[in-house]
This record gives C-alpha cells, structure tokens and sequence, in this order.
C-alpha cells in the first residue's frame, strides 16, 4: 500500500497547524482509499531534534521518525509561521534527516499563520528547502491565516486543500499533477477575493 507522512510542526498542544494537517489528511483520504497515512508530530520529538543537533545521534524514537519520512511514498508537510518563516524545530528536524532522505519524493507543503501577511512564507522559504533537498513539491501550497478559519475565508481554504491532495494523490499514482492550462479554478483570485472581502487580517 502507498504510505504517506505528515510531519507537523505545530507548537502548542492545540495548534491550527494541527488542525490544518488532519483536513490534509482527511482530504487525501477522500482523493484515494488506498494510501496508509501516518503522522509525526515535532512537538513530541522536540529534546530528541535537539540533542541530535549537538550531539549527532538520533534517539531511537526520532530515528524512527526519520526512517518513516526516508520510507514514505509521499509527505504532507505543515508548519506554523512565525516572523516570516519556519520555526527553528522545524528546520532541525530537517537537518538531521539525511540529505537524500526526500529525493524525487511528491510533497505536499502546508503552514499556518496569524495573519494573511505571510502568505508567501510557502514560496519564498519552504519551497527553497524542499528544493535543495531535491523533492517533488507539488504546484498548489496550502496557506491558512486565522482569516481562513472562519466563515469567509472556510470555502477558499476548503478548495485549496481539496486541490493540494488532490495533486499530491495523482503523482503518487504516477499520472503527473492532474492539472492543465484548462483548469477554470483561479485559486488565488478566489483566496485573495475572500481576503480583501472579509476584511484586513
């Protein structure tokens, strides 16, 4: 069975990063009834990314965190924002994971942010990493501000995970992204729409 892991990197034990990453996975459930996810949370994993950082050597439970990101057929990623990128855990646990760990590997890239000011922290930070790290980003990032949570923003942020999974499922299947120039979905239009129409975030 094609297996997929979620790494999410949210920080408090109730954190929308969290809540984003279990839609993730509810959505690509929905795609195709065949992928066996599995998530790995860096907030439990947090003493261990950092000793391994001074020290070298992974615990024997953030090994196996690694060896099931290195065995996965597929990621989906998500992380809080924070002053315009990633927290730092985030990033370590990324440095001590092997550097040919993800390559060719389709991942799906998500994060979370109080304000829709940070909404191209996915392009201009996550993407370079995945980039050196020679993995698959699929095209449609999912990006949610407290602004996304509610009643305006839900629909856009619905579709934009909708269309993530749905991108992420069609490259584990083999068959490219699934999208063409024919698409009538303009995704930033609608989530920018929704923005300006709700207010400032």
């Amino acid at each position: 069975m094609t297996t997929v892991v979620a790494v999410t990197a949210g920080l408090s034990e109730t954190s929308s990063t969290r809540l984003l990453t279990d839609r993730l996975v509810e959505s690509l459930g929905r795609q195709t009834g065949e992928v066996s996810v599995q998530v790995v949370s860096l907030r439990e994993l947090a003493h261990d990314v950092v000793d391994a950082t001074l020290t070298g050597f992974a615990s024997p439970r953030l090994q196996d965190a690694l060896d099931k990101v290195a065995a996965a057929d597929g990621l989906i990623v998500a992380t809080p924002i924070y002053k315009a990128s990633y927290p730092g855990l985030f990033k370590s646990f990324f440095d001590v994971m092997e550097t040919d760990a993800v390559i060719g590997k389709p991942v799906l890239l998500a994060a979370t942010a109080g304000t829709a000011r940070h909404s191209l922290a996915i392009e201009h930070t996550l993407r370079p990493l995945f980039a050196y790290m020679q993995a698959l980003v699929v095209p449609t990032g999912v990006f949610a501000s407290t602004h996304d949570w509610g009643a305006e923003g839900a629909t856009a942020l619905e579709q934009r995970i909708d269309r993530a999974t749905a991108e992420l499922a069609s490259l584990l299947k083999g068959a490219g992204t699934g999208r063409s120039r024919d698409d009538e979905f303009d995704l930033f239009s609608e989530t920018f729409r929704s923005i300006a129409e709700g207010g400032r975030a």
